[in-house]
This record gives C-alpha cells, sequence and structure tokens, in this order.
C-alpha cells in the first residue's frame, strides 16, 4: 500500500508557533529537538464535517506523553485547539482531512541530547491534509516483520514518541516482501500491533485484541472495544498468538488515519475466505457513523 498525493495539497499551509507558512517553505529550526534526536510527542486527528473525533482523548494523550518526557511549558489544550482551528480555516478543510499534531521539545541552544539545552518551551506543528482513509477497502495483506515492538522495560509504548524508526524498519520489510502493512509481535513472541494500526481477529463470534503492552493505547482501537457489545460481539483483551491470527475468522486493524480496514492475508494464508467479512464491514460502517456523530466542534 503506498499513500498517493493529493493535488488539492498542492499549497496547503502549516502551522509552526503561531506563524502559519506554505508547504514548500520551512520552518522547523535546526536546533529543534525533533530535528536532533526525535525527541517529540504526536497525535493523528481526523476531521468530520469540521469537527474532530476524540479530541479530548487525543489532547489528554499528548500531554501525558509530554508531561512522561519531563517536557517544560507544555501549551494548553485552549492553544493547542485554536491552533488546529486556524490550520483548518487558512486551508478551508472541513471534511475528508487528516491532522498531523506534533509538540517537540522545543529549540535547543546547541546541539546536544540534553534536555537542559532546551530553554524556550515547548514547539507545537500543526499539518493538516486533504486525506480520505488511507487504505484499500478490498482488503489488506500482511507480513510478520523480524523487527519487535519494545515493551516498557525498554521504552514504555505509552509515550506516543515520534521516533518511529522501529515501525518504519518494519513498514520497509513489508515493502520488500510486496505486502500492505507488517505485523510485529512483542518481546515474547505474541501479536503486538502493526507498523501503524492496532489489530482486532474474529474469533467464535467475538472480538480478541492484543493487550497494549507493546502498542500504544490506541483511541480508535478502543472506541471498537466500546462499540462492540451493541453489535452483539464480546470483546477479549489478551496475548494473541501468530497462529490465532492465521486461523481467525477474520483480522482488521484500527487507527485514525485509516479507520477501520479488513485484512484479507497474512504470511501468504488467506484470513477466512480471503474477502473482507461481515463483522469487519458491519463495524467499519458503526464506527464511522459513530465518529461523524460525535466529533468535538473546533
Amino acid at each position: 500500500m503506498l499513500q498517493q498525493y493529493d493535488p488539492r495539497n498542492a499549497d496547503i499551509r502549516y502551522w509552526v508557533d503561531g506563524v502559519l507558512r506554505h508547504r514548500d517553505e520551512p520552518g522547523i529550526s535546526p536546533f529543534d529537538s525533533v530535528v536532533q534526536g526525535g525527541d517529540a510527542v504526536w497525535e493523528g486527528l481526523r476531521v468530520y464535517d469540521g469537527g474532530v473525533y476524540s479530541l479530548r482523548e487525543h489532547l489528554a494523550r499528548l500531554r501525558r506523553s509530554a508531561l512522561a518526557l519531563g517536557f517544560a511549558r507544555i501549551p494548553a489544550d485552549e492553544e493547542i485547539v485554536a491552533a488546529v482551528r486556524a490550520t483548518l480555516d487558512a486551508n478551508a478543510m472541513r471534511d475528508g482531512v487528516h491532522v498531523r499534531l506534533t509538540l517537540t521539545r522545543g529549540v535547543k541552544v546547541t546541539s546536544g541530547m540534553d534536555p537542559r539545552l532546551n530553554t524556550s518551551g515547548c514547539t507545537l506543528i500543526v499539518l493538516a491534509e486533504h486525506k480520505p482513509p488511507v487504505y484499500d477497502t478490498g482488503g489488506l495483506s500482511l507480513v510478520t516483520s523480524s523487527v519487535r515492538r519494545p515493551g516498557p522495560d525498554v521504552l514504555d509504548p505509552k509515550i506516543h514518541h515520534n521516533n518511529l524508526i522501529n515501525s518504519i524498519l518494519a513498514k520497509m520489510e513489508a515493502n520488500l516482501a510486496g505486502a500492505d502493512d507488517a505485523m510485529m509481535l512483542d518481546g515474547r513472541g505474541f501479536v503486538a500491533e502493526t507498523n501503524a494500526t492496532h489489530l482486532f481477529a474474529v474469533v467464535d463470534g467475538g472480538l480478541v485484541t492484543p493487550r497494549a503492552v507493546a502498542c500504544p493505547e490506541g483511541i480508535t482501537r478502543d472506541t471498537v472495544i466500546r462499540l462492540a457489545p451493541g453489535e452483539g460481539l464480546d470483546v477479549a483483551v489478551r496475548d494473541v498468538s501468530q497462529v490465532e491470527m492465521y486461523t481467525a475468522d477474520e483480522v482488521f486493524c484500527t487507527g485514525t488515519m485509516g479507520e477501520i480496514a479488513g485484512v484479507v492475508r497474512i504470511d501468504g494464508r488467506p484470513i477466512g475466505d480471503g474477502t473482507v467479512g461481515p463483522v469487519t464491514t458491519r463495524l467499519a460502517g458503526t464506527y464511522r457513523e459513530h465518529a461523524r456523530k460525535h466529533a468535538q466542534r473546533l
């Protein structure tokens, strides 16, 4: 799967600390912590008819991550919301939009790793693009990556940080294997997530999803867990093996950028009958309706 360039994004403007710049205009200092060491946290937001779904939850996770990394002078939620609103207004965007929200430790007085070199507070970056859900509705193929997801003994996944080399290496393996994305395991060999999304399996008429011990606590994942009982589906959150994924009736992945997308093949094995299943299709529609209905107006 390769995302396609949307020509509507040719002249978009992005926000950096109160300044809106054309996409071709540089706005990040080479001394910024995100450049120096990937020292930043981020959230992906999806805009539905002028509102953002789970805005409060996304901002809370951003703040928890920034606090865990010891960022100084974290902007208030109201400041961040105002920056998102200004960016969307500047680009006349209301629907079918994905927002990449980044908060860095800020600009350093000189290059180096030490956070004491950061004396000016955080840098806020808002990038909004015309971008409908990115996954093929016909079904995705996954390949298991040799790259493992670290657990909290290495790097706590509850910190939603910008250092994505682990995921990029897994994605490279998927590309080389001709798959859409990579299924990643934790240090014990159980399924964690893909390089970009959380995973669910449909087993015996219910849902199974891995524990969030080697992956972030996903906001779309949490929504599916809450919506499932209304669809007559029990949810088990537990360790899940590769074999359970291979033999599941259906598999799907969840995430803000792609919403809910069916998986039809893993490591060359067809999942179920090799097509996107009825439970996945039903939940995808339910999720989309729920997100639109409950999107928070800016």
